[in-house]
């Protein structure tokens, strides 16, 4: 790996609208605070009440983790592994672990989400890549994807979900239902021999970007954070008639709504309607702006296409905009930092894969490999 690539991927996409600059010497992430189960997020949850709101929401019976784990074999220097475990009634998360063969003592662990009808087997060559720096490489699939869709394709099921949602209420599949299980998953690698629970990372693309920052605002056990192409400010994209870029990503759950509730245009007002139950609050108490000052001052690495009109710039620079005066508060101006792509729209660079790698690296510090 190139050294110092994250200042020069800094300085070369993001000079416009780059909120802070890396430090020449970082300081170390700071401490988790919360370890053991999911229910101890809701220590700090009294300091806020949009974490409280957030938490309650999401709360799902708790049940054993019941973990299984299966030994995919070692090549090239690496274990791999499949597991399983319960994050809920009916509900088993499935995920692929990666690390180094000859590790010695508990490891960072980076942990991954796919995008909309993605699937965890999509990450492998990121997980390879954290694994061979030294980090702990986890992926999971989201609730209705890979082997959690039932045997359906790409995001068939996960619109199915939705629609249902809409229909009789109780789950939240879109976004909120995974950011659970990854609350649930950081409960199952404090499990583990191999990990250090208080060097957590969490990053992911597209609708994995906001399960990441939403789960990072719920859990302080999430160290360090990289949302990738995902960081917006719904009610900006409402507001601005923006919306129909993300709600493209299910179409067939938000059409059916609308033939449903007899509505022939889909307009803004009727996809507040759909928000409201499928996913409430997501454009109001718990809209970006208000979930990326619950993640300060830990380290936030956020990465969007600069001709992005899924997660529009307008509404980025929101979502930041609110959380760098507390990150100044907090004297950690460095711990922050906006990395727009040029000419891009919704995709990630190979370069900003680099860049969040390194992003890593400087904070949760692996061991040298």
């Amino acid at each position: 790996m190139r050294k110092n690539f994250l200042a020069q991927c800094i300085l070369v996409l993001a000079s416009p609208v780059l909120l802070a600059a890396a430090a020449e010497t970082p300081k170390p992430a700071e401490a988790a605070t919360v370890s053991g189960n999911t229910t101890a997020a809701n220590n700090s949850a009294a300091e806020n009440p949009t974490r409280a709101a957030f938490l309650k929401l999401i709360d799902q019976p708790r049940v054993p983790l019941a973990p299984e784990s299966k030994d995919l074999g070692e090549a090239d220097g690496l274990q791999q592994y499949h597991f399983t475990f319960a994050a809920a009634q009916d509900q088993r998360v499935t995920g692929l672990l990666t690390e180094p063969a000859k590790r010695t003592g508990r490891l960072p662990v980076v942990i991954m989400l796919h995008g909309t009808g993605g699937k965890k087997e999509d990450l492998r060559a990121q997980m390879t890549a954290y694994a061979q720096v030294g980090f702990i490489a986890v992926a999971i699939d989201a609730r209705y994807h890979g082997e959690r869709a039932g045997g359906a394709a790409g995001s068939t099921a996960y619109q199915n979900a939705i629609l249902a949602a809409w229909q009789k209420g109780g789950a939240h599949p879109f976004f909120y239902d995974t950011a659970w299980d990854v609350m649930r998953l950081v409960d199952y690698l404090d499990t583990r021999d191999d990990v250090d629970p208080k060097r957590l990372g969490l990053m992911g693309v597209s609708m994995g970007g906001i399960e990441t920052y939403l789960t990072a605002a719920a859990d302080p056990r999430i160290a360090v954070v990289v949302p990738f192409i995902s960081l917006e400010s719904f009610k900006w994209a409402l507001d601005h008639d923006l919306w129909s870029h993300r709600t493209e990503t299910i179409p067939l759950a938000l059409s059916a709504a609308a033939q449903e509730a007899g509505v022939a245009q889909i307009d803004a007002a009727f996809v507040r309607k759909f928000y409201d139950k499928v996913a409430p609050g997501i454009y109001g108490q718990f809209d970006g702006p208000a979930m990326a000052t619950l993640i300060a001052p830990r380290p936030m690495l956020a990465i969007n296409g600069a001709n992005d009109l899924r997660t529009p710039i307008e509404g980025v620079n929101e979502c930041l905009d609110a959380a760098k005066p507390i990150y100044h508060a907090a004297n950690a101006d460095d711990r922050l930092v906006y990395i727009a792509q040029p000419n891009t729209a919704h995709a990630v660079k190979p370069e900003s894969y680099v860049a969040a790698r390194e992003w890593f690296v400087k904070w949760l510090k692996p061991e040298a490999k």
